[in-house]
């Protein structure tokens, strides 16, 4: 029997009091299997909003869904953003990075991901350099390019990383909104700048 969809916000927020308030994983994870057993996917998707910062409520459901509706990118994206605050590992995010890639190749969301979990520094830092060329708007992008960088040059002493880095926090420091995100920028130009190899 499938539950009424103004049923499930309440019982899925019963649920997740419950673990806050016992932090017991299992009655979580047995509630969740009850819950996206007898619900459609869609009333999941509406009910899981409120719950996506915590990966072992979204991580469940989004299984479910996923399950039901293989080419959604949202929430194939979503339940590989889980996989990953919950600690599943490049391999398992990675595949699902590319399969919604591979069915939106503009889902910014799937590129971070797909960059996210490259294990080798270098790759990752060229990964992350893609993603800032084909959004060049995306501050977050540009400052995981800048620390994987900024990373990579004091790892290996590669001066191009090295200036790859620099140039990421200059543009990030001339984007930034307040005087402590600069000040923040400041300190980690002047510390490269006087990086010596």
């Amino acid at each position: 029997m499938i539950a009424p969809l103004t049923d499930l916000p309440a019982a899925l927020a019963d649920a997740v009091n419950a673990y806050e308030a016992s932090g017991n994983v299992g009655a979580l994870m047995e509630r969740l299997h009850q819950l996206r057993a007898t619900s459609t996917p869609d009333a999941l998707v509406m009910a899981a909003e409120p719950w996506l910062h915590l990966p072992e409520v979204a991580g469940p459901l989004y299984e479910r869904i996923v399950e039901a509706q293989p080419d959604n990118v949202r929430a194939i994206v979503l339940l590989a953003n889980a996989y990953w605050l919950s600690g599943r590992g490049p391999e398992v995010v990675g595949d699902l990075a590319a399969r919604a890639l591979a069915l939106d190749p503009a889902h910014r969301g799937a590129w971070h991901l797909w960059a996210l979990t490259e294990g080798n520094q270098r790759d990752r830092t060229v990964r992350w350099l893609q993603v800032t060329q084909r959004f060049p708007d995306d501050l977050l992008a540009k400052a995981a390019l800048a620390d994987n960088a900024a990373s990579l040059a004091a790892a290996e002493h590669d001066r191009e990383a090295l200036a790859m880095a620099i140039g990421a926090y200059e543009e990030l420091w001339a984007n930034s909104p307040t005087a402590e995100q600069r000040a923040a920028l400041e300190t980690a130009l002047t510390t490269l700048r006087s990086y010596e190899f």
